[in-house]
């Protein structure tokens, strides 16, 4: 799903302007490519207190592209209910991120 979200913004972003390519474009990209590489990492990991760290740091980058998304549809990039729909995704993300750290915080 995390993945999956990156494409979606990816495509997204396709045709913002050419002076947003060192700006909104570079950053919600990298953002949201982050939610993803960030699970991928600390699924990687041995210990749990490193696998909440980098949940925790997915559901950062989540809760970055959210702003960027309500930022873009602000200046009149993005459309709102393109904008709507990709954070409604984001927001099951961080609800699954929140179940997961929750669960590895009891151990």
């Amino acid at each position: 799903m995390a993945m999956q979200l990156a494409v979606d913004v990816f495509s997204l972003t396709e045709n913002l302007p050419r002076k947003e390519d060192y700006g909104l474009t570079s950053q919600i990209r990298r953002s949201s490519l982050s939610i993803s590489d960030n699970i991928a990492e600390g699924f990687g990991r041995q210990h749990n207190a490193d696998k909440i760290k980098f949940y925790i740091y997915s559901r950062g980058s989540a809760n970055e592209t959210k702003s960027q998304l309500i930022f873009g549809n602000r200046v009149g990039y993005f459309k709102e209910d393109k904008v709507s729909d990709l954070t409604e995704n984001i927001n099951k993300v961080i609800e699954s991120l929140n179940k997961i750290i929750k669960t590895l915080g009891k151990d």
